[in-house]
């Protein structure tokens, strides 16, 4: 179990803006990880009511089971590896979670009992540092919808947000609020428009 926060900064992009960025920061096809993000909540979206998140993500073999949670700057991210067997199970049954995961659960007032198995949204990622932090072009699909974003993960948020918005600012990008990939995926399965 490891625990980090993320500061980071999104922008939905239009596929040219998408375009015209990777081809600047000289990005190949090939440099594109392809991962799957599998999402969980309850039935009445607990975690989403405490604006925390649930998935599992494999990406070149591995098995990540991350809960996000929001704090003042940022998330808090807590990491538990699985193995394929074990991930494989909490798909197709969450009541098997365990271990600490399921404890921080309980904390929130959820039992793993409750949780479902409710999409996937899979990404073809590519990163490269920038300006102290990691710049993210991530292109995205579910539920026959595709979409096109850029992150940039920091360590200063004043900073990351200045280098940011010039970022933007320098190849005309307007900006555009990016609901994270989850509430994304709620919107487009559940038809409510969440950019929270």
């Amino acid at each position: 179990m490891k625990q980090e926060i993320e500061m980071e900064f999104k922008n939905l992009l239009t596929q040219e803006e998408f375009n015209r960025l990777k081809h600047f920061f000289f990005i190949r096809d090939d440099q594109f990880v392809y991962q799957e993000n599998h999402y969980f909540d309850t039935p009445e979206f607990s975690l989403k009511g405490q604006g925390a998140a649930l998935r599992i993500r494999v990406k070149n073999d591995t098995y990540t089971l991350t809960l996000k949670q929001t704090i003042e700057q940022g998330l808090l991210e807590t990491h538990e590896a699985l193995t394929k067997e074990k991930a494989q199970s909490i798909l197709n049954n969450p009541a098997m979670m365990e271990g600490e995961m399921k404890s921080l659960l309980k904390d929130m007032g959820i039992a793993a009992e409750q949780l479902q198995h409710f999409g996937t949204l899979a990404t073809h990622r590519a990163q490269v540092p920038y300006e102290g932090g990691m710049l993210v072009l991530d292109h995205s699909c579910y539920l026959q919808t595709e979409d096109y974003e850029l992150e940039f993960e920091v360590n200063d948020w004043e900073q990351g947000k200045n280098s940011f918005e010039k970022l933007l600012a320098s190849f005309r990008i307007p900006y555009r609020p990016s609901a994270n990939k989850i509430k994304r995926l709620y919107a487009k399965k559940y038809g409510v428009e969440d950019q929270s």
